[in-house]
C-alpha cells in the first residue's frame, strides 16, 4: 500500500531554503522511490496554530518501509540540515489507497 508524507513548513528564508534543501531533497526522493504531488507556499489556515502562509508538500511513497527508508537515510540526514534555521516543519506519514489523478 502506498503512503504519503506531508510536510507543512514555516519558511524563514526562501529562497536559501529553494536553493539549498529544496534541490538537494528533490533529487534524493526519486532514488528512495517517492515521487511529489504537490509542492506550493501559501496555505490558507482554516483551524489551527500551525499553517497560516506555510508551504505544503505531499510525496507519495511505495510503502511506509520506503518512506523511512528515505527520512531515515543517512543521504537525508545531510540534507535536513541544510534545512536547519530556515525552516518549522511538521512531518507526517499515513498509509492510504493509490490516488488517481484526473485526466483533464
Amino acid at each position: 500500500m502506498p503512503a504519503y508524507m506531508i510536510i507543512t513548513a514555516k519558511v524563514h528564508d526562501r529562497e536559501k531554503f529553494i536553493t539549498g534543501y529544496g534541490a538537494a531533497a528533490a533529487a534524493l526522493i526519486p532514488k528512495f522511490g517517492g515521487e511529489y504531488l504537490l509542492r506550493g507556499p501559501g496555505a490558507e489556515l482554516l483551524e489551527g496554530s500551525f499553517g497560516e502562509g506555510a508551504s505544503m508538500v505531499i510525496s507519495k511513497w511505495p510503502s511506509r518501509e520506503a518512506a523511512r527508508a528515505f527520512w531515515n537515510s543517512p543521504e537525508y540526514a545531510e540534507v535536513r540540515k541544510l534545512r536547519e534555521g530556515l525552516a518549522e516543519v511538521q512531518v507526517l506519514l499515513i498509509d492510504g489507497p493509490d490516488l488517481v489523478t484526473a485526466q483533464t
